[in-house]
């Protein structure tokens, strides 16, 4: 399979520290051709990188016919309407998260690209992340028993002012950081993706210097499947996990890089059954419910490679199959839009004032 030629849009945190990183390793995934950004000491420093062309404007890669893939790595606020001009030219496009502000702005991409005859994907790297799918193993497998609660915490304790703070920049924690573990929360309460769970969302200003939300609980259930929580705050001190899940017969505690589980067998225990008389010792005396299960425990450790940069890569081994070879993609638009529905609806519930109300 030949190498995808890639034109980045962006050389910001994002095009610059993720996108163009993984591409300048060796790998047989994508070749970059072109580069935009307005700064030219971004332009020509990917110039060196790559020995590819650059742009301070991205309508000046319209008229270009040697691009499979197009990345948009715009400002947030940003995504959806440059996503939809390329669409509209008939280029590939992997845009940055969030892919949209709206859900309904999200539909006409998705539309668009199928009259356009050309692909759409959103870059939910998170999802082909090595703990994750550890994680996601050990619940199918049903080790852990019927799942009652799964907690998800991207969290940390920091300030921060730049432009990822602003309402006006599509800014604040669940638009920056929220798509990946929102990502992984749908898949754990797995509702079908045209179904809503129900959602509860409280948001707050912590530490930020923007008007934009640094601290987020979002709460998913749906008849018959585990309680979901989201933490994503910029005020936790003692963030310890990642994932922490309740199970009957077990439960799971881990990070990106180390997890942690235990869990019995029922065939293994003592049956038991309700007894409505008062428990006793053989001495008359009053005793609680007490008895010692069989606990297996199991432990994880990631190797030694950056599960992020993994992660990219196999992002874009699937982009690459699904553009040269119709492959399908592995977070299909879809699950996306039911995501972008569920970021909607936890902003509606809490409105934020704004520095330019």
């Amino acid at each position: 399979m030949r190498k995808l030629r890639v034109a980045i849009i962006g050389q910001g945190r994002s095009g610059r520290n993720i996108h163009a990183e993984y591409f300048r390793l060796p790998q047989e995934t994508a070749e970059v051709v072109a580069v935009v950004d307005p700064l030219t000491v971004r332009t020509e420093r990917s110039k060196a990188d790559f020995g590819c062309d650059v742009y301070s404007d991205y309508r000046e890669l319209f008229n270009r016919d040697d691009i499979d893939l197009i990345v948009n790595a715009t400002y947030s606020y940003m995504h959806m309407p440059v996503t939809l001009e390329f669409l509209e030219r008939g280029f590939n496009v992997v845009t940055e998260k969030p892919a949209a502000i709206k859900a309904t702005d999200f539909e006409k991409a998705m539309a668009l690209a199928k009259e356009k005859g050309v692909k759409l994907a959103v870059f939910q790297n998170s999802r082909f992340a090595t703990y994750y799918e550890k994680v996601k193993s050990i619940v199918d497998s049903g080790v852990l028993g019927r799942i009652v609660e799964v907690n998800i915490s991207f969290s940390g304790f920091a300030r921060r002012w730049d432009w990822q703070t602003l309402q006006s920049f599509g800014g604040g924690n669940l638009y920056n950081t929220g798509p990946h573990p929102m990502d992984q929360a749908l898949r754990f309460i797995d509702v079908p993706t045209d179904e809503m769970p129900t959602v509860f969302c409280k948001m707050d200003r912590a530490n930020t210097f923007g008007d934009a939300e640094d601290y987020v609980k979002v709460i998913l259930t749906a008849p018959d499947r585990p309680l979901v929580e989201v933490n994503i705050s910029s005020c936790d001190a003692y963030s310890d996990y990642t994932y922490k899940i309740q199970g009957t017969r077990g439960g799971l505690k881990g990070t990106l890089n180390q997890i942690n589980w235990r869990y019995f067998a029922l065939d293994e225990t003592k049956p038991q059954k309700l007894s409505r008389e008062t428990l006793s010792s053989p001495d008359g005396l009053p005793i609680y419910c007490s008895e010692t299960l069989p606990w297996q425990e199991e432990s994880w450790t990631g190797d030694a490679a950056s599960p992020f940069t993994v992660a990219v890569g196999r992002f874009y081994r699937n982009i690459q199959a699904h553009i040269l070879e119709d492959a399908p993609l592995t977070v299909p638009n879809e699950q996306v839009l039911q995501q972008i529905r569920v970021i909607e609806e936890c902003h509606r519930q809490n409105p934020l004032s704004r520095l330019d109300d």
